[in-house]
This record gives structure tokens, sequence and C-alpha cells, in this order.
């Protein structure tokens, strides 16, 4: 680890600049030798760094989002290809270039602070080590040497023995204590970053082997931490614990304002943002216009919440337009209905879809005899002779055909048989 810091040696003078001047603004109202003022300065030194890879953490996301997108193309390659590794590497970087991805984007947030997290480290083991590190002078060197963070010093170590860490002016067993509660907190902040990521922004829909390397990396990344952090000064260990939370918070935020397609998270944001738009009548975030802006050019590829959404606004006769603003709908327009009345045709629909009420049997019987007396006038003018005779026309004999079944006309000319009949 010592040789890994030393070739980010050329980033410790300005990383020690930083870390003396928050430490000049917090020792004024803390005191300069207490263990708030340099453990807040490299806080401060770590929201600093993650401020200025904001950009970095956008372009990581939206990285992200294009390699799920691609994996089932991927995943086609690998099988047409699977005996032709070259062909296979081949094409896939074909198809990064056509798509305008590059795999590696989603490592740039790391790869841009681990120079600045090294080269604290160098300034901590340097503190340890009673050596001057950057714009740290012996003044310097022996207040942060005094600081202590919850009775464990700032430059101690998980495996520092008794004689190190007494010359630090602490006790073992406070430094294994305070050591041992950061790495738990540290690997705990990294294990549940990475399972909200997998539980709540992946596409479910999409089955491919990019989720199960990120549920390998949930597991992975907490053992990881739990190891080197062993080997980590105090003052490291609360570099890494605060980049660990503000990683948590910030990815929070991502995920409930700008979900991935077809995960858990875009249903709920899609259900906040119905309730949203349906009662004040529009968009108002540029965000939430960039999102309905998609969802409208997607037309018939959109997902199953994306068109719950869809259809959530036309029911509330609104409509989404393609530059992601939302409007009354036209299909609810006035429709004259027979009786002159107007409605809409939300409503004129709904009263075709109105079945009539189920009458009763007794109601059922006497309807025919509350219609009028034109109909049992009716029944009653005809003969009481010509109703058997009815009954005889309908059933006939069995050793005789009926017309219908000989293939005679009823009442008109008669049908020539076939000559095969004679």
């Amino acid at each position: 680890m010592d040789t890994i810091a030393s070739l980010f040696s050329f980033i410790t003078t300005p990383v020690s600049w930083v870390i003396v001047q928050f430490h000049a603004v917090y020792g004024a109202i803390f005191g300069p030798n207490t263990g708030w003022a340099w453990g807040l300065a490299i806080v401060s030194l770590v929201i600093l760094i993650r401020i200025c890879l904001i950009p970095l953490f956008v372009k990581q996301i939206k990285a992200t989002r294009a390699m799920q997108t691609l994996q089932p193309e991927m995943k086609k390659i690998q099988e047409r290809y699977k005996n032709d590794k070259q062909r296979q590497s081949e094409e896939m970087m074909k198809l990064y270039k056509e798509s305008g991805t590059n795999p590696l984007s989603s490592c740039l947030p790391i790869l841009a602070q681990s120079p600045f997290f090294f080269a604290l480290y160098h300034v901590l083991n340097g503190i340890a080590s009673g050596k001057k590190i950057g714009v740290i002078n012996d003044s310097l060197l022996e207040s942060a040497r005094q600081a202590h963070i919850f009775g464990a010093p700032l430059a101690a170590k998980f495996r520092d023995g008794s004689d190190t860490i007494q010359a630090l002016g602490a006790s073992v067993t406070d430094v294994r204590v305070v050591t041992v509660l950061m790495i738990v907190l540290m690997s705990a902040s990294q294990f549940y970053t990475q399972r909200q990521l997998m539980t709540k922004n992946v596409d479910t829909t999409v089955k491919t082997p990019f989720m199960q390397q990120q549920k390998m990396l949930m597991y992975v990344f907490p053992l990881m931490f739990a190891f080197f952090g062993i080997n980590f000064p105090v003052g490291v260990l609360v570099y890494w614990l605060t980049t660990n939370v503000w990683t948590m918070g910030q990815q929070m935020y991502v995920i409930r304002n700008n979900p991935t397609p077809g995960s858990k998270a875009q249903a709920a944001y899609l259900e906040r943002l119905t309730k949203h738009v349906t009662h004040h009548g529009k968009v108002r975030r540029r965000s939430e216009k960039s999102i309905v802006k998609a969802i409208v050019a997607k037309g018939r590829d959109r997902n199953e919440f994306e068109r719950k959404f869809i259809n959530a606004l036309n029911k509330a006769g609104l409509a989404a337009q393609a530059d992601g603003t939302v409007v009354k709908s036209t299909v609810q327009a006035a429709v004259q209905t027979e009786d002159g009345a107007t409605t809409t045709t939300a409503t004129a629909a709904a009263a075709r879809r109105q079945q009539p009420k189920r009458q009763s049997k007794a109601q059922r019987q006497s309807g025919p005899k509350q219609a009028g007396d034109s109909l049992s006038l009716e029944k009653s003018d005809e003969p009481q002779d010509a109703k058997p005779a009815a009954k005889q026309s309908q059933k006939p004999s069995s050793g005789t055909r009926s017309k219908a079944q000989s293939g005679q006309r009823k009442g008109g000319p008669q049908r020539p048989k076939s000559p095969s009949k004679k």
C-alpha cells in the first residue's frame, strides 16, 4: 500500500493544502488539536472531491443505462460467436462504437478519486511516522498526532502494535473498537448501496449476465472493504466511510428521480408522477418533462409501467406531448346525445358500458301483459281450431319428410329433381 501511495505523491501537496485550509476553519471553532477539527477537514475534503466528480457520476449513470440496453445484443453476439473469441471481441467493439458507449465509463468516478484516496493515505501515514508531507509543517504534524477521533488517533491502524499506539497517546482497545466499528459501517453502507441498485433500479424484464455480475459485486465489495480496512489509518477510514455515505445518498436520489426503465423504481416514480400530473394538470420540472418526452418517443416499445402511465393520463382527460408537456386531451370533446344534452366521449362510453338492471321473474312474466292490449287482442282474434293445426304442421310425422328436408321450396315453384333420383 505504501508503494501504491508513493505513486500518487504528485497530488500529495494539493491534498495536504486542502486539508490544512479546512483545518484552519474548523480549528477556530473546535480547537486546532481536536479530532473534530481534523476529522471534519477530511470529511470536507471528501465532499469537495465528490462535488467535482458529479459530471463524471452523471456520465457513469448514462454509461450504465446504455450497457443495460445493450445486454440483449451482447448476449446474442456471445451465443453466435461462442467458439470464436476473437470475432466475439471484434463484434463487441463494433457494437460499442455504433451505440457510442464505453464499458469503462461506469468506472470513471472510482478511477478519478483513487489518486486523492492514496494521496490522503500517504499524508496520514507520514503523520503516523512523524514525517512532514506536503504543506504540513512541524506544528501541524504535532497537532495531527494529538488529534483523536472517539479516542483513536487519526493515524492509528487496527494492526498497529501497542508501542506504536501508545506513542500516539491512545490504548489498543480504543483503536480496535473504533476501527472495527468504522469498518463495519463502511462495509454495510457499500452493501446497502449495491443492494438498492440491484433490487430497485434494474430492469426485471431482461435477465442477462450483467445482473449476475452486479449481484456478485454486492457481496464481494463489502468483503474487500473489510479486508483492506484493517490496514487503513483511522483518517482514511473516515474518508472512505464519508464517500460511501455520499454515494449511497446520491444513488438514492438518482433512483428516486431518474430510475432505470422497466425497474421497480420506475414503477414507483411513474405512480408518483401520475398523481402529481393529474392533480396539477401539467408537468412542472425539467427532469419530469425529459422523462415524459422519452416515454412518448418510445411509441409501441413502451414497457408495462410506461403504458400504465399513458393510460392513466388518458383516463384523466390528459395527453402527453412529444416535447414532454401534458395538455388536455382532444379525445374528450363534447358530443351531442339523442335527447339534445351535451356530454363527453368518456361519459358516453361509460353509458354504453353500463349494463341494464336484471328483471325478476314476476316482472318478466307481467311485462308482455303491461305492454298493451293490442298483443292480447291479436291472440284472442285467432281461431281456436287454428292452433292445433299450426302445432300439427310444426311437428311432421315420422313416416314422411318435411318440405325443408326434401329440398322443395315453400310456397314457390318446385325444384326439379336430379336425374340420379329417377
